[in-house]
């Protein structure tokens, strides 16, 4: 039978292991197709005792992936690794492909946190200047203020953040035909390329 918190066990490791079996249960099921009740039961919990730690299922879902994005900032860390910031952006959408149900929730729960009011928007906000940040100084750091093909690294890091979010949506509707990693990896080989790409054209005087 499912239980309450467990006795002796810290209410923050609690927490932290609810996370860590709701994100297996979202990235299975989806955000409509994983319930509370499912989640509880997977963590040995009654649902009431689930919602103790988290009142509504977006606050959970909220939770699971800012836990996503700690699980991915230790997993991809630089340091000590070989690997330029812009090949560990096509190693995290290799791994997102393998949890479809996860990336399926991240999109719809992003595109829902832009309506007024919505209980996520803080954490999509938030996390999105975060991932600018992150990248914009990991390529200075790479690359200097300006990566190769002649493009800011603030612009750099806004660029990859919205190909590997754009990318995201691509393969959840044609999973066959969209190939995330190799579209980053040729991404990332423009933004490394030696020369910037031609201005365009400006538009005719009428």
């Amino acid at each position: 039978m499912a239980t309450g918190r467990r006795p002796g066990r810290p209410r923050g490791r609690r927490r932290e292991e609810i996370l860590d079996t709701a994100l297996e249960v979202f990235a299975e099921g989806g955000f409509h197709g994983t319930s509370l009740a499912g989640v509880a039961e997977r963590c040995g919990l009654t649902q009431q005792g689930l919602l103790h730690y988290f009142p509504t299922k977006q606050a959970l879902l909220v939770a699971v992936l800012a836990r996503r994005d700690e699980l991915d900032a230790a997993r991809f860390t630089r340091d000590g690794r070989e690997e330029t910031v812009l090949s560990e952006a096509a190693a995290l959408a290799e791994h997102n492909q393998a949890v479809p149900g996860l990336v399926k929730a991240y999109s719809v729960l992003a595109a829902e946190s832009t309506t007024e009011g919505h209980p996520a928007a803080d954490h999509f906000r938030r996390r999105f200047a975060a991932v600018r940040s992150r990248f914009a100084a990991d390529l200075t750091a790479e690359y200097g203020e300006t990566l190769p093909s002649g493009v800011g690294a603030e612009d750099a890091a806004a660029l990859v953040a919205a190909v590997m979010d754009g990318l995201q949506l691509q393969w959840l509707h044609a999973p066959d035909e969209i190939d995330m990693p190799a579209l980053v990896t040729a991404f990332t080989r423009v933004l490394e390329a030696g020369q910037a790409p031609p201005a365009p054209a400006p538009a005719p005087e009428r």
